[in-house]
């Protein structure tokens, strides 16, 4: 369970927050990793991610659930801070649909809207929920060289 009471916590909880996507990086059948920018919300101590249902991540959850999840973005000093999750993944069969997820809505309404379709129409069509246990977590300082 992430601690937001921790130094890192605070940060992590910042990210949580205010970031729009975190990059899941899932294996496919070749052992290549396979970043990709993910809409999510943090909820009961673990990501929700909503998927197409025959999108290639599902296909590499399935076959290796070991997954990471991280953001990237500059803190208020411009140095670039990396949070890095990992653990293992699954779909959950019993989610509410993306759209009755208050959350996940409050987050996405805008950017539903500009995919020009409904949030019935959207949970349709990302009806498969993710989520994950997070075995562990950091926050590495990334310096740039020159």
């Amino acid at each position: 369970m992430l601690n937001l009471n921790t130094k890192f916590g605070r940060v992590a909880k910042k990210h949580l927050k205010n970031e729009y996507f975190v990059w899941l990086t899932t294996v496919d059948s070749t052992g290549t990793p396979q970043p990709r920018p993910v809409w999510f919300i943090w909820e009961k101590d673990s990501f929700l991610i909503f998927s197409q249902e025959k999108a290639y991540k599902l296909k590499h959850i399935r076959k290796n659930p070991q997954v990471s999840l991280h953001f990237n973005s500059a803190d208020q000093q411009g140095d670039k801070r990396l949070i890095i999750f990992t653990g293992t993944a699954k779909t959950e069969k019993r989610s509410l649909p993306a759209h009755k997820v208050r959350a996940y809505m409050k987050k996405y309404k805008e950017g539903i809207k500009g995919l020009g379709t409904s949030p019935e129409q959207f949970s349709d069509e990302y009806s498969v929920a993710i989520r994950g246990e997070w075995l562990n977590r950091w926050a590495h300082k990334v310096h740039h060289m020159g």
